[in-house]
């Protein structure tokens, strides 16, 4: 009996995010928390396992350590089947350098590929909001023989200049990939879109192999997936594009149907949390068909307490994770992770909230997100008027999002 082909997951892990800062400035960009309970790494990590794929390498590299400890805690598989998540920094295993790219981060932990003999290899980014079934793609990149199968999503043609694009005339085999280009190609089937790469690719083993090999010899190179790997395998004809559009996942909503959000930017950020509070919403983290996963660690229920005469806890259109105590304040629109601290009479409006956030009596938080331990002083507040927060010196982003950094602490 033919087995099935072996598949091994590596996932890009290194990015350094800064146009995430301050969010970025103690931890990776893939170790930035969302949705309440989530790390940025748990929905690829939850699409590979969701699918079967067991046997995972987190390449990391910037400011890395809560990103190593949230997998080694977190993402613990069976070892007695052979099954693992594991990171892997930086080694300098070729020499004293550290990762120079992305494809450069392949090449350097070639090894793990060579203990593991895998047939093919999924190489997935690590930033990204979706839920996505890759065995789909990787059934389509197996049946059609290509060297590279790289996952595109429908843009519109004036909203992917800030994207790597795909160039097809078939639907199917990549002519070109542009890098962010002025004038992007419409699809074959509708003009008016284009294809804009997802970062997530499958390729054949010696594929991929030939591939980074050559292109660490190539001091041109900037030896990065997108930028260098794939375009040489474009050039070779060996490239096809997978259809975001055709991945059906179980459970999903015709709502949520081929949801994917790259998170890159403060705003983007913070418009993928509100895009999970609506009572329809845009992206259902409800869907127990293909959960995201991840721990919750130890907290107990959240609590809503009446605390005085007129003064009710309560939260309305928002995700209110365990641990977190609402004491006579309001909460709406927004998101508080575990272990928030709504004090009485404060007022939370349209706000991320990240672990241990503490709002004091009578505070005010409108459009903000406020990373770990920020404590907002009784009767301050902060996200109400964005000129005032750039002059108290706080990151306001374009959008009108004010963001405070971890520990920090907004005083009347």
């Amino acid at each position: 009996m033919k087995s099935s082909p072996s598949v091994l997951g590596i996932v890009l892990a290194g990015g350094e995010g800064k146009r995430l800062s301050p969010l970025t400035a103690d931890r990776a960009k893939p170790a930035v928390p969302f949705g309440g309970i989530y790390r940025l790494v748990d929905f690829v990590l939850s699409n590979l396992v969701n699918a079967g794929y067991l046997k995972i390498v987190v390449l990391t590299q910037y400011k890395s350590h809560s990103l190593d400890r949230h997998i080694t805690t977190t993402w613990r598989m069976s070892t007695l089947l052979g099954n693992y998540i594991t990171p892997v920094p930086a080694q300098q295993r070729l020499g004293p350098q550290w990762f120079r790219g992305s494809a450069d981060a392949i090449h350097q932990s070639l090894n793990l590929v060579y203990d593991d003999e895998p047939d093919h290899i999924v190489v997935f980014g690590a930033d990204h909001v979706y839920r996505m079934d890759p065995r789909q793609m990787v059934e389509q990149h197996i049946a059609s023989g290509a060297g590279a199968t790289v996952a595109g999503i429908r843009v519109p043609r004036e909203q992917a200049t800030e994207f790597g694009v795909i160039q097809t005339s078939d639907g199917r085999r990549i002519e070109a990939f542009l890098e962010k280009p002025a004038d992007p190609p419409g699809l074959p089937d509708d003009p008016s879109m284009t294809y804009a790469s997802m970062g997530n690719y499958v390729f054949s083993t010696e594929a991929l192999l030939a591939a980074v090999k050559l292109d660490a010899g190539d001091d041109g190179s900037v030896h990065d997936m997108g930028g260098n790997i794939i375009p040489m395998l474009v050039a070779s004809g060996r490239a096809e594009v997978y259809d975001f559009r055709d991945n059906d996942v179980p459970g999903s909503t015709e709502r949520d149907q081929g949801y994917w959000r790259d998170v890159g930017t403060l705003d983007s950020y913070y418009d993928a949390h509100m895009d999970l509070i609506s009572v329809h919403p845009v992206f259902n983290l409800y869907n127990r068909h293909w959960p995201i996963l991840t721990s919750t660690g130890t907290h107990p229920p959240a609590k809503f307490v009446f605390d005085e005469p007129g003064r009710i806890g309560r939260a309305m259109n928002s995700l209110v994770s365990p641990g977190v105590i609402v004491s006579g304040g309001s909460v709406r629109n927004s998101i508080l992770s575990p272990g928030v601290r709504v004090h009485s009479g404060a007022d939370v409006s349209g706000a991320v909230l990240m672990h241990g956030v503490d709002i004091g009596r009578g505070a005010r938080v409108g459009r903000a997100i406020l990373d770990k331990n920020v404590a907002v002083w009784p009767g301050a507040s902060v996200g109400i008027d964005p000129a005032v927060d750039r002059e108290r010196g706080f990151t306001v982003t374009d959008g009108g999002v004010t963001v405070i950094g971890k520990g920090e602490q907004v005083v009347v």
